[in-house]
């Protein structure tokens, strides 16, 4: 195991934890992703692409199709006169362009209406926005921002693989106890330290989803993500929170087959267990709890309105008109070749062996009358 000082980030840390005692995990997960100057997700996006990939790097398609579940959102709104798709956790812009320019070319009602809010934490990925998003935001279709919108009259806020790198604390059960699983030092390493939990809410997440730890498992449990939930459901005034994230239902996510837990660190992609390895120079991400995001929906007056496999959804959407959105009408010189790979890059998007089985998709719906989406149809 690596000493805490290796990166500049572990050096920090341990002088924090040797100042005032062990962190959460929380605490520390928090200061690896997010951290201003060293965090991971404040380093570069291109440095990203050397430890994973998201479906939005996969083919527009992905952001074609949900371009079109927008704009049925906004049929189902009643048209509204200006209607706010707010993507939290936007990066550099990727998918906000792929979902601007088909909305665009494909979808004038609906983009003449659009106000498209990319938010993004990181001022580094961030100052990407200016060029990636130009021509939209030349035409007032789009704005970046540093955080989500205090009013959204009307609208869908959606995140594509945000809650997963949201901050989780370690549990653990110890004979019979519910425990937490600190961050402490041994010399110069950092390391696991179980104590008692930090908050009783850590207690109460548990119950609440009638889970119950065997004893020596270890679990996470999100209160960042819940926190989330009921934070863009109290700005949303009416509309739909789409949720697109590698998760699954507690019943499943805390089985016997998850006796350590679901937390994995990405490097060169490859997944490991050395959290502390390079603090701030390797992600973390932990299984999204979409039974938690329930209640906290719930709770907040929001209506669930379906879940679905990201294979489920995106086939659903694109069978209207078998997949034509597949291919780019400003390039109608593509040869057969080009087609042909467009065609096996969408299978890496919808077919179980890639992500289409991997990744989910959770909605909710506030105010609307008839909240029927396409995109939940069944096949």
């Amino acid at each position: 195991m690596p000493a805490a000082s290796q990166t500049p980030l572990g050096k920090l840390l341990a002088a924090r934890i040797r100042e005032r005692g062990p962190i959460t995990f929380a605490d520390y997960m928090a200061e690896c992703l997010y951290h201003p100057e060293h965090g991971y997700y404040s380093r570069a996006e291109s440095q990203r692409f050397a430890d994973y990939y998201t479906s939005v790097d996969v083919h527009p398609i992905f952001g074609r199709l949900l371009a079109r579940q927008f704009a049925e959102m906004w049929e189902r709104c009643g048209r509204p006169v200006e209607f706010s798709v707010v993507e939290a956790g936007a990066g550099v812009g990727r998918l906000a362009a792929h979902v601007l320019d088909f909305a665009a070319r494909v979808l004038p009602e609906f983009y003449a209406a659009l106000r498209y809010v990319a938010v993004e934490q990181s001022a580094a990925r961030r100052a990407a926005h200016a060029s990636a998003l130009a021509t939209h935001f030349a035409a007032g279709r789009a704005v970046s921002a540093a955080a989500l919108p205090a009013a959204i009259p009307v609208g869908c806020i959606f995140s594509n693989e945000l809650l997963d790198a949201l901050p989780v604390h370690r549990l653990c059960r110890e004979h019979g106890e519910l425990r937490e699983i600190y961050v402490g030092l041994n010399g110069d390493l950092l390391c696991d330290q179980v104590g008692p939990l930090s908050s009783p809410s850590l207690e109460t997440y548990f119950s609440e989803q009638g889970i119950m730890l065997l004893e020596g498992q270890q679990a996470e449990a999100s209160l960042a993500a819940a926190a989330w939930m009921e934070d863009a459901a109290r700005r949303l005034g009416r509309g739909f929170i789409l949720t697109i994230d590698y998760g699954r239902e507690a019943r499943e996510l805390y089985d016997e087959r998850h006796l350590r837990g679901t937390l994995l660190a990405y490097t060169h992609h490859r997944t490991g267990e050395d959290f502390y390895a390079a603090p701030g120079e390797q992600d973390l991400t932990a299984h999204v709890n979409f039974t938690a995001l329930d209640l906290a929906a719930s709770a907040s007056g929001l209506a669930r309105l379906g879940l679905v496999s990201q294979s489920q959804f995106l086939l659903a959407l694109g069978r209207a008109n078998e997949f034509a959105d597949l291919y780019d009408p400003a390039e109608r010189g593509q040869s057969e070749a080009e087609r042909l790979r467009a065609r096996l890059l969408l299978k890496t998007l919808i077919f179980p062996e890639g992500m289409g089985e991997a990744f989910s998709v959770l909605i909710h719906s506030k105010g609307v009358a008839d909240p029927s989406l396409t995109g939940l149809a069944p096949l």
